[in-house]
């Protein structure tokens, strides 16, 4: 059993190519749901979706978003109304959203929804939300703290950022089965999503990175940073953000609690020697996700090893509880 952390488009890059690489059966979901937002009176959670998409085959991947295929008629309809169109939602990505709006409002959590719509679309992978609780990436802007879809979809990242919390994270709880396939699991995989609004939200909902560090399986992260710079968003003005550098080390710093394997790309074979002298396993491996194959080899690479770590025994690194968290305010 393989348990996963992912948010945004690399972490649905990375699980299409691992469930070539494995029986989807196998293979746990934990997925950020800070960027979840109200549209138009519906309940959207962005990476939840794509999730769910890549995994029944449904995801655009010329967008790498969204449902393939899909027309835009409502959106148009919309805007006609004067209505905002800025979150571009497809009409058949709106069934997905009518339908888990109404199975919350019938008093359904997140978690049951998820499993709802899972199952409708043939997911046989487990997904879990991180918590049904609402947890909220905020952005603090020179013009003021802007939702994570406002910052990044709205206004194309372009604002200047002075730090990112997650707003109702101190009072949220893991969502049912989060710890458990943490403790199951025979080893966890962190998506190369970004350290700070992707997989950031996750580690900071109470009980999720403490789990990390009573974890039996081997923690390995693909790094999104190549040389000093993110392979596509935001990721490096967010990490300068919260004081780690945008570079293999400032993922490694961003888990350095928990994590026993940082997998980076080949062009940072150098930094890689560097790091190891803290006693952390670097593996260097081609990264870039640009074709089925380089998804699914990535996804091998990164199962083998983990799997190589255990068979030869590695003493796990010390997991400490003394750990970086960013700023999780309510």
């Amino acid at each position: 059993m393989i348990c996963v952390l992912t948010g945004g488009t690399g972490g649905a890059k990375f699980v299409d190519g691992l469930r070539q690489a494995m029986p989807a059966e196998e293979i746990t979901l934990i997925v950020n749901t800070g960027d979840d937002l109200l549209w138009w009176g519906l309940y959207v959670s962005p990476d939840i979706d794509s999730i769910t998409y890549v995994l029944s085959g449904m995801l655009s991947r010329e967008r790498g978003w969204g449902v393939k295929g899909d027309t835009f008629l409502c959106l148009q309809a919309m805007g006609q109304l004067g209505e905002p169109t800025w979150f571009h939602t497809g009409d058949r990505d709106l069934a997905m959203h009518l339908l888990r709006s109404r199975l919350l409002a019938e008093g359904k959590t997140l978690s049951e929804a998820t499993t709802v719509v899972s199952e409708k679309l043939g997911v046989k992978a487990r997904v879990l939300p991180m918590s049904n609780s609402r947890v909220e990436t905020r952005v603090d802007t020179p013009i003021g703290e802007l939702s994570f879809e406002e910052y990044f979809v709205q206004r194309w990242y372009q604002d200047p950022v002075n730090s990112v919390r997650f707003a109702g994270a101190t009072d949220a709880e893991p969502a049912p089965g989060v710890i458990e396939a943490i403790a199951a699991a025979d080893a966890i995989l962190i998506a190369p999503s970004n350290p700070i609004t992707s997989i950031g939200p996750i580690l900071a909902v109470p009980g999720i990175r403490e789990a990390l560090h009573r974890a039996h399986g081997k923690i390995a992260a693909i790094s999104p940073i190549v040389g000093n710079a993110p392979v596509a968003g935001p990721a490096g003005i967010l990490m300068a953000a919260q004081g780690l550098p945008c570079s293999i080390a400032g993922v490694a710093q961003a888990y350095e609690d928990f994590l026993d394997i940082l997998i980076c790309d080949t062009r940072d074979a150098r930094a890689a020697e560097a790091l190891r002298k803290s006693g952390l396993r670097v593996e260097c491996t081609q990264t870039i996700m640009r074709s089925a194959e380089d998804k699914a080899t990535l996804a091998r690479e990164a199962l083998s090893f983990v799997s190589s770590a255990s068979l030869a025994g590695d003493e796990p690194r010390p997991r400490s509880t003394a750990f970086r968290r960013l700023d999780s305010q309510p």
